[in-house]
């Protein structure tokens, strides 16, 4: 079984952080170095994004359950039982799933997938395909347009809601790493045949973090989170879109902080 790439920093109790559709381990950057002084942190991109190849295919590959299977046995491989999980949009979804398994001692969704309508399941996947063919499209001029916070602006405010503060050059490559993931197209599909949630009560806690400005998956879909998973603690991320790492790093430091008891 091929290796996921991934990044491992700091010490203290394991924490797995697990990107979106089309994304990459980078996304989690902003908050990385503060995250490293108190966990052993662990980001990895899932097969077919970012530098992990894609696999050979399996039946529900791209699934959020395949998908899982696979961060399993990566931890399995790293001699971990369990870890804090933390996942944005997809790997919301996954790390629900991991936490449902057993493998995590807290969970935190960043606006996970799974929470919307028919229409907003269908709205995330053709926004996220056309800014995917878009920076297919533009490959060559990816780094003269972000390089200036007008062109950060108009192409990145699908995900961010505050573009002109991303770094250019991890523009660039967010937004080629989008382009070329093998393991876009399975795992899109997939959302199709993604059951709704439905969570027991159990004993490790879990927080879903919503960005009031996400436009991929529409902070309403917030709302149905809080009535399927009434038992989790729900942040609001004011003022942030659907990757909020970048937007106000703070505001996610503190939902990956489990209150005191």
């Amino acid at each position: 079984m091929t290796e996921l790439s991934y990044e491992r920093r700091g010490s203290g109790p394991p924490l797995v952080l697990i990107h979106g559709l089309g994304s990459h381990r980078q996304v989690w950057t902003p908050i990385l170095g503060d995250l490293a002084r108190r966990h052993d942190v662990i980001a990895l991109d899932l097969p077919g994004f970012g530098a992990s190849p894609l696999w050979t295919p399996a039946p529900h590959a791209g699934s959020v359950a395949h998908l899982a299977d696979q961060v399993e046995s990566f931890l399995d491989r790293l001699g971990i039982a369990e870890a804090g999980i933390a996942g944005s949009s997809l790997g919301g979804g996954i790390a629900l799933e991991l936490g449902r398994r057993g493998r995590a001692v807290a969970v935190t969704a960043f606006a996970p997938i799974g929470f919307w309508s028919g229409a907003g399941r269908r709205w995330c996947q053709s926004v996220v395909t056309a800014a995917r063919v878009a920076a297919g499209r533009l490959d060559r001029r990816l780094p003269s347009i972000m390089a200036a916070p007008a062109g950060r602006a108009a192409f990145c405010s699908l995900f961010y809601a505050r573009p002109r503060r991303l770094d250019p050059g991890d523009a660039v490559a967010a937004a080629r790493a989008l382009a070329a993931a093998p393991g876009f197209a399975a795992a899109r599909d997939a959302f199709g045949d993604l059951i709704p949630w439905g969570y027991e009560r159990t004993a490790h806690p879990v927080t879903i973090a919503w960005g009031t400005r996400d436009a991929v998956l529409p902070f309403a879909q917030s709302r149905r989170a809080r009535a399927l998973l009434p038992d989790a603690r729900h942040v609001t991320l004011t003022g942030c879109g659907h990757l909020p790492f970048a937007d106000d790093p703070a505001a996610c430091l503190a939902a990956l902080t489990p209150p005191a008891a």
